[in-house]
């Protein structure tokens, strides 16, 4: 796989490269560059299957580029310094991230999904989310969440999703269409990305959309019935927490 590495700072793009030739012979870099506008040439000269991105660099940022670029057929991952928003973003569009400095194994799985995800061959659609994230962001508008199965990236909004069920590192998306998606990703990423959003953690197992709830059940134990008719568990250490969420 070609890649491209953008970053202002030169340590960084050296540091980057040289754990990349080492522990990543599958990428060959094809060109660095230190800033966007070096960067969008070297794009269009060198035609990567992956980009890897900072976001925070003068004059333009890394978000700001990818959306002066017409199409993205790359797979993109950020190194960046920790910064919530911009993670936020991230991960609402399943793209993988990097913080500063890079961890060894993490860029290894990065990179191993990156090229899984080449194989296919088709355009970058979370790239695309991103930036209509970042757009709805500035218009306070309803979120979509991008769920990647082995089958497809599903943009999914945040409305739509009635609970999340955890199975060990997996959590399956019970939608409001009466679909399922099940994504590789354990449920306590999603209890972080979707608590400002209406959702509620009853249970170590189970998230659940407050809009759809019809009630509390406390007949044989505690449980949250909601309006498709499913039965979600209220563990005891979290009542306190959703008896507070739903002011009862």
């Amino acid at each position: 796989m070609k890649a491209v590495l953008i970053d202002d700072e030169l340590n960084n793009l050296n540091n980057l490269r040289a754990l990349l030739e080492t522990y990543c012979p599958q990428i060959e870099v094809c060109s660095i560059a230190q800033s966007a506008e070096q960067g969008k040439a070297a794009l269009y000269m060198h035609q990567p299957d992956l980009l890897f991105l900072d976001i925070q660099m003068p004059d333009q940022d890394g978000f700001s580029l990818l959306s002066s670029l017409t199409k993205y057929d790359f797979e993109v991952i950020f190194v960046t310094a920790y910064d919530q928003y911009a993670i936020q973003a991230m991960r609402f569009s399943a793209i993988d991230y990097l913080l500063k400095p890079v961890n060894i194994i993490e860029l290894q799985a990065a990179v191993a999904r990156a090229q899984k995800q080449r194989q296919l061959k088709v355009e970058n659609k979370q790239v695309a989310h991103l930036m209509q994230w970042i757009e709805a962001q500035s218009r306070k508008e309803e979120l979509q969440i991008a769920l990647s199965t082995t089958q497809e990236t599903r943009l999914v909004k945040t409305n739509e999703i009635i609970r999340c069920e955890s199975s060990n590192n997996y959590t399956t998306f019970f939608l409001n269409d009466k679909t399922n998606l099940l994504v590789s990703k354990p449920i306590y990423e999603y209890d972080e990305l979707l608590s400002d959003y209406g959702f509620l953690r009853c249970h170590q197992s189970h998230l659940v959309n407050q809009s759809f709830i019809r009630s509390w059940q406390k007949e044989y134990g505690d449980f949250l019935l909601l309006i498709d008719g499913t039965q979600v568990p209220i563990s005891r250490g979290k009542r306190e927490v959703v008896k507070k969420a739903l002011r009862l």
